[in-house]
């Protein structure tokens, strides 16, 4: 099967579309269906159900060859990607990027690492809890530093660098503005902001509960794409939801109140990267971590 081939089945996977896949691949759907063809003829079975092609869904046989080849080929393009990486210089860098923003509380890792490693360069910047994994999957991005759990087939989860607790955030003239603490159940009456891009049930749970612990429905009021945009929802009308702790303190302003969670666990932080396509660099990253254990944020 040529790399074009398994391109065009994963796109078509994704798609369930030949007309979206075509465009998406800059292919004619002619040349798509042939290709599909072509690969089902070689492994022997049927890969896609063709019963209705405005809506095409993969077969059984289709779906284990995607849950095999999907890492496969991510191993495969971070190999190549390794390889022009190094051919053009560019693997004497270490890019990190942080869905947190707290990257002054991990000045420990970054001298350390820096120190014992002079001969590399770190890049560190920040992204947007919306955009998840797609820097390691797009290759723009070494290691992402995200909280867990992360059980994603093609990402692997390495230490983990600090832990935090939770806080409800809300504008300084709320209702609950001034208490102390609060439980997770205040949530089951107000609801919470909800991200504005889809991310894997299990992951945004870990940081934004669908239920109290009592079992009661947390609502997802409106959505929200930054944490300018949760400030900005919070200072200006009565939103109500919750973050991490270091938020509290990189965005302590006027109009905002945090307050702690008191039955809510800790959030862990973990270096994540791409499956197969663990470097030298990362390695070295990794081994300060264990060796300096994770940072306990208040």
């Amino acid at each position: 099967m040529e790399l074009r081939d398994i391109e065009i089945f994963l796109a078509l996977a994704e798609e369930l579309h030949f007309g979206r896949t075509a465009e998406r691949m800059y292919l004619s759907q002619a040349r798509i269906s042939q290709s599909i063809k072509n690969q089902e003829r070689r492994i022997g079975g049927r890969l896609i159900d063709r019963g209705n092609p405005r809506n095409i869904q993969l077969t059984a046989l289709g779906k284990q060859l995607l849950t095999d080849l999907r890492p496969a080929y991510h191993g495969l393009t971070q190999a190549i990607e390794n390889a022009r990486a190094t051919a053009q210089g560019a693997a004497r860098v270490l890019r990190i990027a942080m869905i947190g923003f707290n990257s002054y509380d991990y000045r420990p890792f970054w001298e350390l690492f820096r120190t014992r490693h002079p001969q590399w360069e770190l890049q560190i910047r920040n992204i947007e809890f919306v955009e998840q994994f797609d820097p390691l999957r797009r290759g723009e991005a070494d290691i992402v530093i995200a909280w867990l759990p992360v059980e994603e087939p093609d990402l692997t989860v390495g230490p983990i660098i600090s832990t935090e607790p939770m806080v409800a955030m809300m504008g300084d003239d709320h209702e609950l503005a001034d208490e102390k603490h609060l439980s997770l159940e205040v949530f089951g009456d107000r609801g919470v902001l909800a991200p504005s891009k889809p991310m894997p049930d299990y992951w945004e749970d870990a940081i934004s509960p669908f239920y109290t612990p009592g079992g009661r429905s947390i609502e997802r009021v409106s959505t929200v794409s930054t944490v300018e945009d949760i400030l900005t929802v919070a200072s200006t009308r009565s939103a109500f939801t919750m973050g991490m702790s270091h938020v509290a303190r990189y965005y302590n302003r006027p109009g905002i109140r945090y307050v702690p969670i008191s039955d809510s666990h800790l959030v862990r932080w973990a270096l994540v990267w791409r499956s197969g396509g663990e470097t030298e660099q990362i390695r070295a990253l990794a081994s300060v971590v264990r060796e300096l254990g994770p940072l306990e944020q208040n």
